[in-house]
């Protein structure tokens, strides 16, 4: 039976249902690796406060730190949560909305782990070293993680070469 062009993605061969498994499985590559990192991340700053040297922080160190955990339970939760989106839908033929709604998990997960890291980087940067220079360090690597991160995606949107149509991805 041939489907109409309208179910199908430019440039593509696929259904609707095609498509958003073919994204899912995408989008769990991509999670597999931020899950990795900030699984590692949180775990290691979940033995922190059981250092000898925790007890010698500064309140202001202290207070980067209790808001650095919270960023990495927070970014851990919603970069797991494309699993739960999929496992307590799937079945209810909900797969394109899910995969939707996944992808965004996913972006406010990256949002997240950038604020986890800069976090964990003024924390480092402050114990290690001077406290002025490590705030201009911070907002350099942020800039840096913006770039890599948004920016040049972004650009490369904006700036694909004119004789390439826009794709339904």
């Amino acid at each position: 039976m041939e489907q109409s062009d309208e179910g199908r993605g430019r440039g593509r061969d696929e259904t609707e249902e095609e498509r958003a498994d073919r994204r899912w499985v995408e989008l769990l590559q991509e999670l597999r690796v931020a899950q990795t990192g900030v699984q590692i991340l949180f775990g290691f700053l979940l033995t922190v406060a059981f250092q000898p040297r925790f007890a010698d922080l500064s309140a202001t160190d202290n207070d980067i730190y209790t808001v650095t955990v919270i960023l990495g339970a927070a970014t851990t939760g919603v970069l797991i949560g494309p699993v739960s989106f999929h496992r307590l839908l799937t079945g209810k033929r909900l797969k394109p909305q899910t995969v939707v709604w996944a992808s965004r998990l996913t972006v406010l997960g990256l949002v997240l782990l950038l604020c986890t890291m800069a976090s964990s980087l003024l924390l480092i940067l402050r114990v290690a070293g001077d406290d002025s220079l490590a705030v201009w360090l911070v907002a350099g690597m942020v800039l840096w993680f913006v770039v890599c991160w948004f920016l040049l995606p972004a650009w490369a949107r904006v700036n694909r070469p004119s004789d390439a149509a826009p794709v339904r991805d």
